[in-house]
């Protein structure tokens, strides 16, 4: 609670820091619950929107307003709002972290109400190429969103670049982790990073295994995390270090995802070690391999992570044994020319 407290209240310094930084681009406003929502200043121009689905940042400055993620549909104007209460600019860019409603359900409308740096249209949406194919559909069959809310820039890379408001963005492919389009978002000046649905303080990893998501792609894209973060040493009392945005919860740093990639990584071992046992899915769920964390991390979304952790290495496995095993040989040819 304290610590809560503490945070709270150096995001109302920063943002009235942020007034003074930034003039006529970035309105003098504290941040606040407007619409259901609430901002949270991160850095003097970058705030946090919370209660509008999944974690929505800003970034602020001279050239406009650079959103990672648009957050529900039914909050896209409470986002808005939201946005223009810190940004005296236009919405330019939207970046998605991963397919899901909660990420991308207001892009249309958050879109509709920003305008391209061109001048023409609204705001650009960027995002992995697996992201447009999960939004999207064949031609003839109904998609899950409007063609409005699809990403109009992609990649299919390790890494997308901008470099907006004075300030380098990469866009970072975590692959085969939450599910097969996911991305983190690093703002090189302002040292922050958005983790999306990789690093979630509120619950265990959701793994969509339908959706192309590995507990091995999960640890490798926590890995990533932390080597991205900085710490606050050698002046650890000190406030400071890379600040991290997770898919829901309070602003973290590099010591945080450390906790949550060693608790997924033992998590794993055990679920490994209870397989190699000889134990069903049914067994495993029963000896409570999440024990220790389950009340931390919730009793809910406990037995659908052990489920996909347990799906994952099975995949894992049977795909090690198809490599394993030779290729059947080859008859030889007969006949020909003489």
């Amino acid at each position: 609670m304290v610590d809560v407290l503490i945070r709270k209240q150096a995001g109302l310094v920063a943002a009235v820091a942020a007034a003074v930084v930034f003039g006529g681009h970035l309105l003098a406003q504290a941040p606040g619950n407007a619409g259901g929502v609430e901002t949270v200043a991160v850095r003097p121009n970058v705030f946090m929107i919370v209660g509008a689905g999944g974690n929505i940042v800003v970034q602020v400055g001279d050239d406009g307003a650079v959103l990672v993620d648009s957050g529900s549909e039914r909050a896209a104007d409470a986002v808005v709002a939201a946005v223009q209460r810190v940004s005296a600019r236009p919405i330019r860019y939207i970046i998605n972290t991963s397919a899901d409603a909660e990420h991308v359900g207001g892009n249309a409308q958050v879109a509709r109400a920003g305008q391209a740096l061109t001048g023409a249209g609204g705001a650009a949406i960027a995002a992995t190429e697996n992201v447009l194919r999960r939004m999207s559909a064949p031609t003839g069959q109904p998609s899950p969103f409007p063609e409005a809310a699809w990403p109009i820039e992609t990649f299919v890379g390790a890494r997308k670049t901008l470099y907006l408001n004075n300030e380098g963005i990469e866009v970072i492919a975590a692959r085969a982790a939450h599910s097969d389009g996911d991305t983190m978002v690093f703002f090189r000046r302002s040292d922050v990073v958005v983790a999306g649905e990789v690093f979630d303080v509120t619950r265990f990893p959701v793994i969509d295994i339908a959706r192309g998501g590995s507990i091995e792609g999960e640890i490798a894209a926590l890995n990533r995390l932390i080597d991205l973060a900085i710490p606050s040493i050698p002046l650890p009392s000190k406030e400071g270090g890379t600040r991290i945005i997770p898919a829901r919860g309070r602003i973290c740093e590099q010591a945080d995802v450390v906790e949550y990639r060693d608790m997924v990584t033992i998590v794993r071992d055990r679920i490994d070690d209870l397989m190699k046992s000889g134990k069903a899915l049914a067994q495993i769920q029963t000896s409570s391999p999440t024990q220790g964390w389950t009340r931390r991390y919730g009793v809910e979304s406990a037995p659908a992570f052990v489920e996909a952790v347990y799906r994952s290495l099975t995949a894992a496995r049977a795909a090690a044994d198809r490599a394993r095993t030779p290729a059947p040989a080859r008859a030889p040819q007969t006949g020909g020319r003489r």
